[in-house]
Protein backbone atom coordinates (compact mmCIF):
# COMPACT_ATOMS: atom_id res chain seq x y z
CA UNK A 1 0.00 0.00 0.00
CA UNK A 2 1.23 3.65 -0.58
CA UNK A 3 -0.72 6.91 -0.04
CA UNK A 4 0.18 9.25 -3.28
CA UNK A 5 -0.56 12.59 -4.60
CA UNK A 6 -1.58 14.17 -7.75
CA UNK A 7 1.27 16.30 -9.31
CA UNK A 8 0.24 19.17 -8.69
CA UNK A 9 -3.40 19.22 -6.88
CA UNK A 10 -4.29 18.45 -3.58
CA UNK A 11 -5.58 15.01 -4.21
CA UNK A 12 -4.75 12.00 -2.79
CA UNK A 13 -5.00 8.37 -3.63
CA UNK A 14 -4.08 4.81 -2.43
CA UNK A 15 -2.47 2.26 -4.97
CA UNK A 16 -3.20 -0.73 -3.53
CA UNK A 17 -1.56 -2.96 -5.77
CA UNK A 18 -2.16 -6.51 -4.03
CA UNK A 19 -5.74 -5.74 -4.61
CA UNK A 20 -5.74 -6.31 -8.25
CA UNK A 21 -7.24 -8.17 -10.59
CA UNK A 22 -5.72 -9.40 -14.19
CA UNK A 23 -6.97 -7.54 -17.52
CA UNK A 24 -8.61 -10.62 -18.86
CA UNK A 25 -11.05 -10.33 -15.74
CA UNK A 26 -12.46 -7.45 -16.45
CA UNK A 27 -13.28 -8.45 -20.13
CA UNK A 28 -17.18 -8.14 -20.58
CA UNK A 29 -19.32 -8.10 -23.33
CA UNK A 30 -21.17 -5.13 -24.39
CA UNK A 31 -24.84 -5.79 -25.17
CA UNK A 32 -26.40 -4.55 -28.30
CA UNK A 33 -29.36 -2.92 -27.52
CA UNK A 34 -32.25 -3.81 -30.01
CA UNK A 35 -34.22 -0.56 -31.39
CA UNK A 36 -33.76 2.49 -33.47
CA UNK A 37 -30.52 4.29 -33.40
CA UNK A 38 -30.92 8.03 -33.29
CA UNK A 39 -27.38 8.48 -34.56
CA UNK A 40 -27.19 5.98 -37.52
CA UNK A 41 -27.73 6.97 -41.27
CA UNK A 42 -31.44 7.32 -42.49
CA UNK A 43 -32.26 8.95 -38.82
CA UNK A 44 -30.93 12.64 -38.99
CA UNK A 45 -34.25 13.40 -39.06
CA UNK A 46 -34.62 12.12 -35.48
CA UNK A 47 -32.02 13.84 -33.65
CA UNK A 48 -32.33 17.93 -33.91
CA UNK A 49 -31.33 19.99 -36.88
CA UNK A 50 -28.05 19.10 -37.82
CA UNK A 51 -25.28 22.07 -37.42
CA UNK A 52 -22.64 20.31 -39.47
CA UNK A 53 -21.57 17.08 -41.30
CA UNK A 54 -18.10 15.83 -42.99
CA UNK A 55 -19.42 14.47 -46.54
CA UNK A 56 -18.44 11.10 -47.69
CA UNK A 57 -20.06 10.51 -50.87
CA UNK A 58 -23.98 10.42 -50.52
CA UNK A 59 -23.90 9.92 -46.88
CA UNK A 60 -21.28 11.29 -44.05
CA UNK A 61 -18.14 10.62 -42.32
CA UNK A 62 -18.78 12.41 -38.68
CA UNK A 63 -21.95 14.94 -37.96
CA UNK A 64 -22.53 16.96 -34.93
CA UNK A 65 -26.16 18.43 -33.80
CA UNK A 66 -27.73 19.88 -30.09
CA UNK A 67 -27.65 16.82 -27.87
CA UNK A 68 -31.55 16.31 -27.69
CA UNK A 69 -31.31 15.98 -23.85
CA UNK A 70 -29.01 18.72 -22.85
CA UNK A 71 -27.89 19.97 -19.54
CA UNK A 72 -27.51 23.24 -20.32
CA UNK A 73 -30.22 24.96 -23.00
CA UNK A 74 -28.66 28.02 -25.14
CA UNK A 75 -32.74 29.92 -24.43
CA UNK A 76 -31.87 30.22 -20.83
CA UNK A 77 -30.32 33.34 -18.85
CA UNK A 78 -27.45 32.69 -16.98
CA UNK A 79 -27.64 34.96 -14.31
CA UNK A 80 -25.92 33.91 -10.89
CA UNK A 81 -28.03 34.34 -7.84
CA UNK A 82 -27.09 34.50 -4.26
CA UNK A 83 -29.04 34.24 -1.29
CA UNK A 84 -26.97 33.66 2.17
CA UNK A 85 -25.72 29.56 1.37
CA UNK A 86 -28.26 29.10 -1.73
CA UNK A 87 -26.42 29.98 -4.85
CA UNK A 88 -28.57 29.22 -8.59
CA UNK A 89 -28.87 30.23 -11.88
CA UNK A 90 -30.97 29.56 -15.59
CA UNK A 91 -28.68 26.34 -16.75
CA UNK A 92 -27.62 28.45 -20.03
CA UNK A 93 -25.24 27.21 -22.24
CA UNK A 94 -25.06 24.69 -24.84
CA UNK A 95 -24.40 21.01 -25.26
CA UNK A 96 -23.88 19.30 -28.55
CA UNK A 97 -23.16 15.71 -29.95
CA UNK A 98 -20.86 14.43 -32.42
CA UNK A 99 -21.79 11.56 -34.47
CA UNK A 100 -18.11 10.09 -34.84
CA UNK A 101 -18.96 7.42 -37.33
CA UNK A 102 -21.90 6.41 -39.44
CA UNK A 103 -21.00 2.89 -38.41
CA UNK A 104 -23.06 1.67 -35.70
CA UNK A 105 -20.64 -1.46 -34.86
CA UNK A 106 -18.13 0.76 -34.63
CA UNK A 107 -16.89 2.05 -31.68
CA UNK A 108 -13.92 5.10 -31.37
CA UNK A 109 -11.11 2.45 -31.17
CA UNK A 110 -12.35 0.66 -34.35
CA UNK A 111 -11.20 3.63 -36.20
CA UNK A 112 -8.16 4.50 -38.12
CA UNK A 113 -5.76 7.31 -36.86
CA UNK A 114 -7.15 9.33 -39.87
CA UNK A 115 -10.77 9.19 -38.77
CA UNK A 116 -10.12 10.47 -35.13
CA UNK A 117 -7.78 13.31 -36.40
CA UNK A 118 -10.92 14.53 -38.32
CA UNK A 119 -12.39 14.31 -35.16
CA UNK A 120 -10.08 16.17 -33.23
CA UNK A 121 -10.51 18.86 -36.52
CA UNK A 122 -14.27 18.98 -35.88
CA UNK A 123 -13.55 19.49 -32.27
CA UNK A 124 -11.12 22.09 -32.44
CA UNK A 125 -13.93 23.54 -34.96
CA UNK A 126 -16.92 23.35 -32.36
CA UNK A 127 -15.04 25.13 -29.23
CA UNK A 128 -13.85 27.95 -31.26
CA UNK A 129 -18.11 28.34 -32.57
CA UNK A 130 -19.08 27.99 -29.24
CA UNK A 131 -17.00 30.61 -27.51
CA UNK A 132 -18.36 33.23 -29.61
CA UNK A 133 -21.33 32.63 -27.87
CA UNK A 134 -22.33 35.77 -25.10
CA UNK A 135 -21.21 34.73 -21.13
CA UNK A 136 -19.21 31.50 -22.64
CA UNK A 137 -16.42 30.96 -20.36
CA UNK A 138 -15.08 27.18 -21.13
CA UNK A 139 -16.23 24.47 -23.46
CA UNK A 140 -15.81 20.94 -22.42
CA UNK A 141 -15.12 17.97 -24.78
CA UNK A 142 -15.79 14.41 -23.27
CA UNK A 143 -16.48 10.84 -24.26
CA UNK A 144 -18.49 8.29 -22.44
CA UNK A 145 -18.19 4.60 -24.18
CA UNK A 146 -19.35 1.93 -22.09
CA UNK A 147 -22.10 1.34 -19.33
CA UNK A 148 -19.55 1.69 -16.97
CA UNK A 149 -19.00 4.94 -18.12
CA UNK A 150 -22.32 6.28 -18.10
CA UNK A 151 -23.58 6.26 -21.53
CA UNK A 152 -26.73 5.77 -22.86
CA UNK A 153 -26.71 4.98 -26.86
CA UNK A 154 -24.19 2.67 -27.98
CA UNK A 155 -23.35 4.07 -31.13
CA UNK A 156 -20.03 6.13 -30.93
CA UNK A 157 -20.39 9.59 -30.04
CA UNK A 158 -18.23 12.68 -28.67
CA UNK A 159 -20.43 15.30 -26.29
CA UNK A 160 -19.71 18.29 -26.12
CA UNK A 161 -21.29 21.35 -23.57
CA UNK A 162 -20.38 25.38 -23.66
CA UNK A 163 -20.28 26.53 -20.19
CA UNK A 164 -21.08 30.02 -18.23
CA UNK A 165 -18.45 29.61 -16.04
CA UNK A 166 -15.18 27.65 -15.63
CA UNK A 167 -15.59 24.55 -14.22
CA UNK A 168 -13.86 23.99 -10.39
CA UNK A 169 -11.29 21.32 -11.55
CA UNK A 170 -10.19 23.29 -14.62
CA UNK A 171 -10.13 26.26 -11.70
CA UNK A 172 -7.88 24.27 -9.59
CA UNK A 173 -5.42 23.32 -12.20
CA UNK A 174 -5.07 26.62 -12.88
CA UNK A 175 -4.53 28.19 -9.50
CA UNK A 176 -2.25 25.16 -8.93
CA UNK A 177 0.49 25.87 -11.64
CA UNK A 178 0.53 29.77 -10.33
CA UNK A 179 2.42 28.41 -7.47
CA UNK A 180 5.50 27.78 -9.77
CA UNK A 181 7.83 29.53 -11.18
CA UNK A 182 7.68 27.97 -15.00
CA UNK A 183 4.96 25.12 -16.10
CA UNK A 184 4.86 21.90 -14.13
CA UNK A 185 3.58 19.88 -16.56
CA UNK A 186 6.26 20.39 -19.13
CA UNK A 187 8.84 19.39 -16.25
CA UNK A 188 6.35 16.64 -15.35
CA UNK A 189 6.50 15.23 -19.18
CA UNK A 190 10.50 15.47 -19.05
CA UNK A 191 10.21 13.33 -16.15
CA UNK A 192 7.93 10.56 -17.20
CA UNK A 193 9.04 10.51 -19.90
CA UNK A 194 12.21 8.61 -18.93
CA UNK A 195 9.99 6.58 -16.19
CA UNK A 196 8.27 3.84 -15.74
CA UNK A 197 4.91 5.40 -15.97
CA UNK A 198 5.59 6.11 -19.82
CA UNK A 199 2.87 4.27 -22.09
CA UNK A 200 3.85 5.89 -25.26
CA UNK A 201 5.79 8.34 -27.05
CA UNK A 202 6.09 10.13 -30.66
CA UNK A 203 7.58 13.00 -31.59
CA UNK A 204 5.04 15.24 -30.90
CA UNK A 205 2.95 13.69 -27.75
CA UNK A 206 3.72 11.45 -24.64
CA UNK A 207 1.25 9.18 -22.57
CA UNK A 208 1.83 8.46 -19.55
CA UNK A 209 0.17 6.59 -16.44
CA UNK A 210 0.17 9.05 -13.84
CA UNK A 211 1.70 9.13 -10.45
CA UNK A 212 -1.32 9.42 -8.41
CA UNK A 213 -3.78 7.67 -10.65
CA UNK A 214 -7.31 7.06 -9.31
CA UNK A 215 -8.22 4.82 -12.18
CA UNK A 216 -7.09 1.52 -12.87
CA UNK A 217 -5.09 1.99 -15.94
CA UNK A 218 -5.66 5.70 -16.06
CA UNK A 219 -3.41 7.14 -19.02
CA UNK A 220 -2.94 10.63 -19.27
CA UNK A 221 -1.78 12.19 -23.08
CA UNK A 222 0.51 15.57 -23.33
CA UNK A 223 1.59 17.26 -25.95
CA UNK A 224 5.59 17.80 -25.28
CA UNK A 225 5.59 21.37 -26.59
CA UNK A 226 3.97 24.16 -24.40
CA UNK A 227 0.22 23.67 -26.04
CA UNK A 228 -2.68 25.31 -24.10
CA UNK A 229 -5.52 24.59 -26.55
CA UNK A 230 -6.47 22.47 -29.53
CA UNK A 231 -6.40 24.93 -32.05
CA UNK A 232 -2.89 25.78 -30.86
CA UNK A 233 -2.05 22.44 -32.45
CA UNK A 234 -0.10 22.35 -36.21
CA UNK A 235 -1.97 20.27 -38.53
CA UNK A 236 1.03 17.17 -38.01
CA UNK A 237 0.64 17.74 -34.19
CA UNK A 238 -3.32 17.04 -34.44
CA UNK A 239 -1.86 13.48 -37.10
CA UNK A 240 0.54 12.96 -34.01
CA UNK A 241 -2.54 13.17 -31.02
CA UNK A 242 -4.65 11.06 -33.02
CA UNK A 243 -2.26 8.44 -33.14
CA UNK A 244 -1.19 8.01 -29.82
CA UNK A 245 -4.78 8.25 -28.74
CA UNK A 246 -5.76 5.67 -30.91
CA UNK A 247 -3.03 3.42 -29.59
CA UNK A 248 -4.64 3.93 -26.00
CA UNK A 249 -8.15 2.94 -27.27
CA UNK A 250 -6.71 0.36 -29.05
CA UNK A 251 -5.11 -1.38 -25.91
CA UNK A 252 -8.42 -0.84 -23.97
CA UNK A 253 -10.52 -2.41 -26.83
CA UNK A 254 -8.65 -5.83 -26.00
CA UNK A 255 -9.86 -5.82 -22.23
CA UNK A 256 -13.30 -4.74 -23.54
CA UNK A 257 -13.20 -1.48 -21.31
CA UNK A 258 -15.58 0.62 -20.27
CA UNK A 259 -13.95 4.34 -20.29
CA UNK A 260 -14.34 8.35 -20.35
CA UNK A 261 -11.73 10.59 -22.00
CA UNK A 262 -12.01 13.62 -21.21
CA UNK A 263 -9.85 17.10 -22.43
CA UNK A 264 -8.22 19.66 -20.36
CA UNK A 265 -7.24 22.86 -22.04
CA UNK A 266 -6.76 26.21 -21.14
CA UNK A 267 -9.23 28.94 -20.56
CA UNK A 268 -8.60 31.78 -22.15
CA UNK A 269 -6.06 34.20 -20.73
CA UNK A 270 -4.19 31.07 -18.68
CA UNK A 271 -2.01 29.08 -19.11
CA UNK A 272 -2.74 25.68 -18.52
CA UNK A 273 -0.50 22.81 -20.37
CA UNK A 274 -3.23 20.70 -22.62
CA UNK A 275 -3.86 16.89 -21.72
CA UNK A 276 -5.88 14.14 -22.02
CA UNK A 277 -7.30 12.25 -19.34
CA UNK A 278 -8.19 8.54 -20.35
CA UNK A 279 -10.18 7.49 -17.54
CA UNK A 280 -10.87 3.23 -18.00
CA UNK A 281 -14.02 2.48 -15.58
CA UNK A 282 -13.21 -1.06 -14.37
CA UNK A 283 -13.72 -0.38 -10.19
CA UNK A 284 -16.35 0.38 -8.32
CA UNK A 285 -15.91 3.36 -6.32
CA UNK A 286 -17.73 2.76 -2.50
CA UNK A 287 -17.80 3.61 0.98
CA UNK A 288 -14.38 5.08 1.70
CA UNK A 289 -14.03 7.27 -1.71
CA UNK A 290 -16.88 8.92 -1.23
CA UNK A 291 -16.70 9.61 2.19
CA UNK A 292 -13.15 10.99 1.98
CA UNK A 293 -12.73 11.81 -1.65
CA UNK A 294 -9.64 9.98 -2.01
CA UNK A 295 -9.30 6.99 -4.02
CA UNK A 296 -8.28 3.09 -4.21
CA UNK A 297 -6.70 2.33 -6.64
CA UNK A 298 -5.80 -1.47 -6.85
CA UNK A 299 -3.46 -1.37 -10.41
CA UNK A 300 -0.41 0.67 -9.74
CA UNK A 301 0.77 3.08 -12.49
CA UNK A 302 3.70 1.21 -13.40
CA UNK A 303 1.76 -1.75 -13.84
CA UNK A 304 -0.69 0.61 -15.70
CA UNK A 305 2.33 1.68 -18.55
CA UNK A 306 3.31 -2.03 -18.65
CA UNK A 307 0.13 -3.19 -19.79
CA UNK A 308 -0.02 -0.12 -22.39
CA UNK A 309 3.59 -1.37 -23.44
CA UNK A 310 3.05 -4.95 -24.03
Amino acid sequence: MEIRKDYILERYVFIASERKKRPKEFKKDEKQEKGICFFCPGNENLTPPEIGRIKKGNSWSIRWFPNKFPVVEKNKKFNLKKEKYFTSSPAYGMHEVIAETPDHEKQLWDLSSDHIKQLIDVCKSRIKALEKLKNIKYVQIFKNHGREAGTSLIHSHTQVVALPMIPSLIKEEVEAIKGYKTCPYCDIIKIESKSKRKCFENKDFVAIAPFGSRFNYECWIFPKRHIRRLDELTDKETKNLAEILNKVLKKLKKINMSYNYFIHSSPKGENLHLHIEITPRSAVWAGFEFSTDMIINSVSPEDAAEFYMA
